[in-house]
């Protein structure tokens, strides 16, 4: 699920501040601390080579976070395709994989633990690679 910056209801405009507020964009209960991370991705970076061994090889960590720059094409369980470019927010539930169509920096909001193993699994999956 995504949404650009200019489609989140204005909340509260004056003129000297703007705040826009989504409501209900993704449930995090049953989650503990959260880490937040910053990525940077090479255009033509595809992480799914490296997701191998998990659950139907995909992360299965939700995300919360923000596109700075650039284009990334996220792939769902149900094969579906997303495409967030700079300036959309997101949600990744679990269940998907990511792909660098430009190069892209971007922001994640993350459940700590769950996405710790994912991230330590990445790292051993590059250590493999010759």
């Amino acid at each position: 699920m995504k949404i650009a910056t200019h489609d989140i209801p204005t909340k509260i405009d004056s003129p000297n501040a703007v705040a826009r507020h989504q409501p209900d964009f993704g449930d995090a209960t049953g989650y503990g601390n959260i880490a937040a991370e910053h990525f940077t991705m090479e255009r033509g970076t595809d992480l799914a080579g490296l997701l191998e061994g998990l659950e139907d090889d995909l992360c299965q960590s939700p995300h919360w976070g923000y596109v700075v720059s650039g284009e990334l094409t996220v792939t769902y369980t149900d094969g579906t395709e997303e495409t967030d470019e700079g300036g959309d927010m997101f949600y990744w539930p679990p269940g998907h994989t990511v792909r660098a169509d430009e190069k892209s920096d971007f922001v994640l909001f993350s459940p700590q633990h769950e996405h710790g193993q994912v991230l330590d699994h990445v790292e051993q999956k590059m250590a493999e690679s010759p």
